[in-house]
């Protein structure tokens, strides 16, 4: 491995069978969104705590960047603090620039390191799932973006032999290049990767629908759930972005709205939070922060849980 939290996050992983199970059992519903990591990550705790968050998403270094600092032990130490006392559940989310589908050996070859460091400090931090886009083929085809999606899981589970952390593959608008926009798609990365019980999937709602599947509708959300049941499995789904939709259904492409002020409406987030199958799935925001100003996060959030309540 690399990187300056290698040697501290494979002895982490060497004791995981032995060490305390992650986090602590939380009960109730698991709501939350985004939180960003100005200041060092364990801050992100307390501002999802200040929202009322029961779990929330953050990038454990600058999502622009290739590079980070190594996770000092003193943040590791206040981050696993804060979320035992808070009981906040934490998944993380991998940087924008990494492609693992990516034909060009140079790129695949960064991105895979990337992503491997990546996993390793989301070990460090004791985060039960990592959220990542699936990359753009750039023109070399679907079946071989999808290929190399798997080829690049499989080195990466080998490299982290042991790891707790599990890959939650997110599905996609199918913008541009970009794979991982069909049930499909995520059924074949899945089968193709060699340790299966170690990766997820993360269902992004905007997503889905500007790939063509109408969660705002009845009968598209129930067909939606059925197709995924049956060719992944819903036990699979261990994430949820719950984002509305800019733009029209099938247009493949990536605009996160406020909840009930796109295309999905606020029938498609009242089915998710009252589906009796993903109780336990942790939902999170990535919908703007500010309209006109105003802090959204919490608007959105008292939507979600009145449509719970609902």
């Amino acid at each position: 491995m690399h990187g300056g939290m290698a040697t501290r996050v494979t002895n982490t992983a060497s004791r995981r069978r032995t060490a305390r199970p992650r986090g602590k059992r939380r009960k109730g519903l698991l709501l939350g969104a985004h939180m960003s990591i100005a200041g060092g990550v364990p801050k992100a705790i307390a501002r999802g705590e200040a929202l009322g968050c029961t779990a929330i998403q953050i990038f454990t270094k600058n999502a622009s960047q290739w590079n980070a600092a190594a996770l000092t032990q003193e943040d590791v130490v206040e981050f696993k603090a804060e979320c035992d006392r808070t009981g906040i559940l934490v998944v993380a989310h991998d940087a924008y620039l990494i492609n693992l589908a990516s034909p060009n050996a140079e790129l695949l070859a960064k991105s895979r390191a990337a992503f491997l460091q990546e996993m390793e400090r989301a070990e460090a931090l004791d985060i039960p799932y990592l959220v990542m886009h699936p990359g753009a083929h750039t023109g070399a085809g679907e079946d071989t973006g999808l290929r190399l999606m798997a080829e690049s899981f499989n080195f990466l589970l080998r490299e982290t032999a042991g790891f707790g952390v599990k890959i939650a593959v997110e599905n996609t608008a199918g913008q541009g290049t970009v794979v991982g926009y069909t049930i499909e798609h995520l059924k074949r990365i899945l089968e193709e990767t060699i340790e299966s019980q170690r990766m997820a999937v993360c269902l992004d709602t905007c997503h889905a629908f500007a790939a063509g599947y109408d969660l705002g509708d009845s009968s598209g959300y129930k067909d939606f759930m059925e197709k995924f049941d049956s060719m992944i499995g819903t036990a699979r789904l261990k994430v949820i972005h719950l984002n509305d939709c800019k733009r029209e259904l099938g247009r493949r492409v990536d605009r996160h709205e406020h909840i009930g002020k796109g295309m999905l409406g606020l029938e498609c987030f009242r089915r998710i939070m009252n589906d009796p199958r993903l109780s336990r799935v942790p939902k999170l925001l990535e919908t703007p922060k500010l309209l006109d100003g105003k802090d959204m996060d919490p608007v959105n959030l008292g939507i979600l849980r009145d449509l719970a309540l609902a």
